[in-house]
């Protein structure tokens, strides 16, 4: 393991174990409606340039600093827009910088907690990118830190923006597909045989692997490039469960406003798929609800039927909802007195823009103070579904989620499952 130098010892134990001193010697100023929001990039790998990208066509957006512990990301988001900014390889320089309104944290899972507690304690409001968290725990300090500092914090679930799922909720809560006592998602692809040609020894050439770990257990290297591939790594992520399944059990919470399940079971295993990486290829979750039961799917070993997929079953219809827009398809009562009599009527919608509307949905919020449309309150319940997921399966064990209390019942090895011990010197006040 390397250990911080003298200058970044004293840094490190200043930044992280004296927080709260860090939040109030920074400036949080209101926004007025004309005024420009100065934001800063924390992660710019490609879905972090992404949302740069975004950011900067925005025309109330300044961009004033980016950081990246990998230089030549660092260097080609510095390069994106068409002012100077500054560029930090260590992201507490970037919070110290009193000009910054506002940040993007794109950054692995495993830091999301760290960076937007320091972010939310440094007066910053904050665009974090689903994931939520990569442990429940994590996700309720997340939304503490929020309310406490009185920030803004918008979860990078772009759904939630999305014009059409606004309306297919409004179709299913208004009863036009009957009572939904079924709902299936899920995500297929065909990854055979795996990302053999990247597989690795050694952290890529330019890359801080201490401070990429960060909070993690120390490895020296991963058998998969990070940069990329960190989603198939426990240390790091949830695989596939807390990928497509954040933004699908979001939905589905939203549809059928619902916070919590009370219980759930999970099978899977990384079957077929042999590159290295820990996170199911396979993988069923069964979400039990009061009055309705979701099954959540994933399969990276065959193709067929391949994509995202939403289904609502409905006692009149089902509703099949995707990125692209939605279809509600009626359904017939067979043992009813007019068995051929749809009971719900045909509908398409074609779909709508989430991206850059949930950008802007932030952006507002900024110089509104409201909420927005994926509250750090929401990232974080449907972030706990996923976890409470992944717990199931790696437990073996159905589990019983008392959400009041955010504990799993009786059951104190499980509830292990729910934090993580960060390695030193990174912890969350």
């Amino acid at each position: 393991m390397r250990h911080p130098d003298p200058t970044r010892r004293t840094f490190l134990r200043r930044s992280i174990s004296t927080a709260a001193v860090l939040g109030a010697a920074s400036s949080s100023r209101l926004l007025g409606a004309n005024e420009r929001i100065r934001a800063g990039l924390i992660g710019a790998g490609g879905r972090g340039r992404g949302l740069w990208e975004d950011f900067l066509a925005q025309p109330d957006v300044t961009a004033v600093a980016v950081c990246d512990v990998h230089s030549p990301h660092l260097e080609q988001a510095a390069s994106m827009g068409k002012t100077q900014v500054s560029r930090h390889p260590d992201f507490r320089r970037l919070l110290d910088d009193r000009e910054i309104d506002a940040v993007i944290v794109a950054t692995p899972d495993h830091w999301h907690a760290l960076q937007t507690i320091m972010a939310c304690e440094a007066g910053k409001d904050v665009y974090v990118e689903k994931p939520l968290s990569l442990r429940v725990a994590e996700g309720r300090r997340m939304v503490n830190a929020a309310r406490k500092h009185g920030r803004i914090v918008q979860t990078g679930s772009q759904q939630r923006s999305g014009a059409h799922y606004a309306r297919a909720v409004e179709l299913v809560r208004g009863g036009r597909i009957g009572t939904v006592s079924h709902v299936s998602a899920g995500f297929i692809r065909n990854a055979m045989p795996g990302y053999l040609a990247e597989r690795t020894s050694r952290p890529p050439e330019g890359l801080d692997w201490d401070l990429w770990l960060g909070p993690a257990a120390y490895r020296p290297s991963l058998p998969l490039t990070p940069l990329h591939h960190f989603r198939w790594f426990w240390d790091f992520s949830g695989g596939e469960m807390t990928n497509f399944g954040a933004h699908d059990l979001d939905i589905v919470r939203w549809v059928m406003n619902v916070k919590a399940p009370t219980h759930v079971a999970s099978f899977g295993g990384r079957f077929a798929v042999k590159d290295g990486g820990e996170t199911p290829d396979v993988q069923e979750v069964i979400y039990r609800f009061p009055d309705f039961v979701v099954n959540w799917s994933v399969r990276e070993m065959n193709g067929t039927g391949g994509g995202m997929f939403m289904e609502f079953h409905g006692t009149q219809g089902t509703l099949s909802l995707t990125r692209s827009g939605f279809e509600v398809i009626p359904e017939t009562w067979p043992l009813s007195e007019q068995p051929k009599q749809p009971r719900s009527e045909a509908l398409k919608d074609p779909g709508s823009e989430q991206g850059k509307s949930h950008v802007r949905n932030f952006l507002d919020c900024v110089k509104s103070r409201g909420r927005p449309n994926a509250d750090v309150e929401e990232g974080h319940l449907t972030a706990t579904m996923c976890h409470l997921g992944n717990i199931a399966l790696r437990t073996g064990k159905m589990i019983q989620w008392d959400g009041e209390q955010e504990r799993i019942v009786g059951d104190p090895e499980a509830n292990a499952w729910l934090d993580y011990e960060y390695r030193r010197p990174w912890k969350l006040a």
